[in-house]
């Protein structure tokens, strides 16, 4: 299971060399994410853009992508079930698995704002937060070498989630 840390970082520059040093202990890439506001420099930096679109975790990537998998699955079955089974009560099925569906999507994308909003008046001043899933079992190494090697860069003491739950 993958673990999320959170480092918020005070410039580009020095989230340009945390960036560098995670790639050089083997975090790939594509699971880190670098959020700012409007007016903070981001070239170079991982974006949501390049990734997901969002600041979504392992666990909520997958509920995503089995979210879309029932979706479409029930769109079918609302479409066939009339054909073959006629208009019943069993047509209220797929309507009700995408109901579900529909009210998860919702709960996942607050969940995300809610965690990002801990991070509203860093990011107003200019500081970035880079957002690292790592393996569980690389977790308190990865913070430790952050902090000793960037310590201005505020780790996620605290602010860490398992990435199954936000």
């Amino acid at each position: 299971m993958d673990r999320r840390l959170y480092f918020l970082i005070p410039d580009r520059a020095e989230a340009l060399t945390v960036v560098d040093d995670l790639i050089r202990s083997g975090i790939d890439i594509d699971h880190m994410q670098a959020i700012g506001d409007q007016h903070t420099r981001m070239d170079g930096l991982p974006t949501a853009a390049g990734r997901h679109g969002h600041a979504a975790g392992p666990g909520q990537r997958v509920a995503w992508t089995a979210n879309t998998v029932c979706f479409a699955i029930a769109v079918v079955a609302t479409i066939l079930a009339p054909a073959f089974i006629g208009l019943s009560w069993w047509l209220l099925l797929p309507i009700g698995i995408m109901a579900a569906n529909f009210l998860t999507g919702l709960y996942l994308n607050s969940a995300t704002s809610k965690e990002l909003n801990l991070f509203r008046d860093a990011l107003a001043h200019g500081e970035i937060l880079l957002i690292v899933d790592v393996p569980e079992t690389r977790a308190t190494e990865v913070e430790r070498d952050i902090q000793r090697h960037h310590p201005h860069a505020a780790t996620s003491d605290g602010w860490s989630s398992h990435a199954m739950g936000l």
